[in-house]
């Protein structure tokens, strides 16, 4: 697989930051426009559901 090499993506396979898109779609988080962003993605992610979380609380 092949893709833009200007952004980053964090594979959940692997743990590893690979730059454009060279595993399957399955198994990546992004894009991220850094490769430190991508290394937060996971930080990232839980941030966002946390929010969501408490977005939906507050709906209540």
């Amino acid at each position: 697989m092949s893709g833009s090499g200007d952004e980053f993506y964090f594979n959940i396979a692997t743990g590893q930051v690979e730059q454009g898109k060279v595993s399957d779609w399955k198994d990546r988080m992004g894009p991220y426009p850094t490769r430190e962003a991508a290394q937060r993605a996971l930080d990232i992610a839980a941030a966002r559901t946390k929010a969501w979380d408490e977005d939906d609380a507050r709906e209540r």
